[in-house]
């Protein structure tokens, strides 16, 4: 065969039963319930980020100014052209006149100043800095103007109906528009480039080089800080749209997701986002269903003969799963032809392990052969030979 294909192998469903938690906070309730939460900000809403399950939410589709916030989007434009090999963290940027012009917050970028990609990432995720934002912008688009249609773009290919960007910091202008909701959409899709919580989760930052004056960054988010966890992502404050936030933390390898809106202050902001996230804590946990190195199962190669290699984990998989619920764990082993006639190699990876959890996708683990094969008509001839493999992993 002279491309790739998959053949796909799946397994009886294993059923786990996991014993129901009893809650003991003020958040217990009955089921869709959310009896002990109080939020005063006009909008929230509160995901576990793998799934995209919403756990809580309160006016999540109302359409409100979103102040920084807005540069989750500028962020992840950037972050797209980072990991495509479009632009590189090295790369020199100019700051233009107009991107020292801007007012709000800043890094102090200085007409003519170069700093790299990420410099200016920094002063984005830490400082806010709206003429690093700009300077970015221009750099990836040419002018803000053409990067503000690329937001538009992204926006509508993730399904945030509620949004309409008009320029890429999310200084006050007519019609700049975005919801809770979509808030979530546009930061879960930024948590899929993991290197931005580097900078979204650094507190505190120098920046000095072929500078008199050092700059001196400070995280606006000052639950990075103070919130066990916390690693971003992106605060917000202008008068029309009061405190904002998208927060995010991780604790135990669960991670959180809660954006507020409208908060009056930004102690409310903080508290509102600390709450909702300790609420998700509560409601959620990791279960690790595969070990490094272990081995999975026993593929059967062919009809014919009595080879076989046994599948082993190139790494750990850890899967987020609702407390107190039974849940379906469903795996399917895709298995890769060898891209040479010779086959595979021991330790070689000869594909990939999905989790499902009530029929939904949570996980991938890279699977690996135990020994050397070759490629001599196998894959006609695989066979479903596999055992439940993560009773005991779990």
């Amino acid at each position: 065969m002279n491309k790739l294909i998959k053949k796909i192998i799946s397994v009886s469903c294993l059923t786990l039963f996991l014993t129901p938690l009893i809650c003991t906070n003020n958040f217990a309730g009955a089921e869709g319930e959310n009896s002990g939460i109080n939020v005063d900000a006009k909008s929230a809403i509160l995901m576990e980020p793998v799934s995209g399950k919403i756990i809580y939410e309160k006016g999540s589709h109302e359409k409100l100014a979103p102040a920084s916030v807005t540069k989750i989007m500028t962020m992840l434009l950037t972050m797209e052209a980072i990991d495509s090999g479009k632009i590189k963290l090295s790369d020199k940027v100019t700051a233009s006149e107009n991107a020292k012009k801007m007012g709000g917050s800043t890094m102090l970028l200085d007409t003519g100043e170069v700093r790299t990609v990420e410099e200016l990432l920094k002063g984005i995720a830490i400082a806010s800095g709206n003429d690093a934002a700009v300077a970015m912008a221009e750099y990836l688009a040419g002018s803000e103007e053409s990067f503000v249609v690329k937001m538009n773009e992204r926006a509508a290919s993730l399904g945030m109906k509620d949004t309409t960007f008009k320029n890429c910091t999310g200084l006050p202008i007519q019609g700049h528009l975005t919801s809770a909701y979509d808030i979530t959409l546009m930061s879960r899709e930024l948590l899929k480039h993991p290197k931005i919580l580097k900078y979204s989760g650094t507190y505190m930052e120098t920046i000095s080089e072929g500078r008199k004056t050092p700059i001196g960054l400070v995280n606006h988010n000052k639950l990075v800080r103070f919130f066990k966890g916390c690693d971003g992502l992106k605060t917000g404050f202008t008068e029309e749209a009061k405190y904002c936030i998208s927060s995010t933390a991780v604790r135990d390898n669960v991670r959180m997701l809660a954006v507020i809106m409208g908060a009056p202050t930004y102690k409310v902001r903080n508290r509102d986002a600390s709450m909702l996230m300790n609420y998700g804590f509560s409601k959620y946990e990791a279960k690790n269903v595969i070990k490094k190195d272990s081995t999975l199962d026993k593929i059967q190669l062919t009809g014919k003969s009595e080879k076989f290699i046994y599948a082993k984990a190139c790494d750990d998989l850890n899967i987020v799963v609702e407390k107190g619920r039974d849940n379906k764990i469903t795996q399917k082993y895709i298995i890769l032809e060898p891209k040479t006639k010779k086959g595979y190699k021991k330790n070689d990876v000869v594909g990939y392990c999905e989790v499902y959890v009530d029929g939904e996708l949570r996980g991938k683990a890279d699977i690996y052969t135990d020994r050397d094969f070759k490629n001599g008509g196998v894959f006609d001839y695989l066979k479903n030979n596999f055992k439940n493999a993560f009773d005991k992993a779990i």
